[in-house]
């Protein structure tokens, strides 16, 4: 039996009793579907290993495709590619000087869920 299989059956309630009071404390801040589903999405934009590596290098500063492309050794058009759905869910934002596309984070929100996950989980390694 697996670990996690194993810390489910422990962590299972060994009396069923509902606590109605905290499950009422609970359900007005519970996510509708739809909520979940458009969460669900935008995690699952965050799923692409390219993608976190680009949101890694656009987190220190703002780059060219180019340089994008030179840092995470990919394709120009592969980097591209990643953008769009980054932009497409305003994980990003861009600006064209002269011919060069420059990519930036969308806000303080994406940084710091960002940092936040990486610290997370750089903890989680200790």
């Amino acid at each position: 039996m697996s670990n996690l299989s194993q810390s489910s059956e422990l962590l299972n309630c060994e009396v069923p009793i509902v606590h109605l009071d905290q499950v009422r404390q609970v359900q007005p801040d519970l996510l509708t579907m739809t909520q979940a589903q458009h969460m669900a999405e935008f995690f699952g934009v965050l799923a692409d290993p390219n993608r976190l590596r680009l949101l890694s290098a656009l987190a220190k500063q703002e780059l060219c495709v180019c340089d994008l492309a030179a840092a995470l050794k990919m394709s120009e058009s592969a980097v591209s590619h990643q953008l769009r759905v980054l932009r497409a869910t305003r994980l990003v934002n861009y600006r064209k000087e002269g011919r060069n596309v420059y990519y930036s984070l969308a806000d303080h929100h994406v940084l710091n869920l960002y940092q936040e996950v990486h610290a997370h989980l750089s903890h989680s390694e200790v």
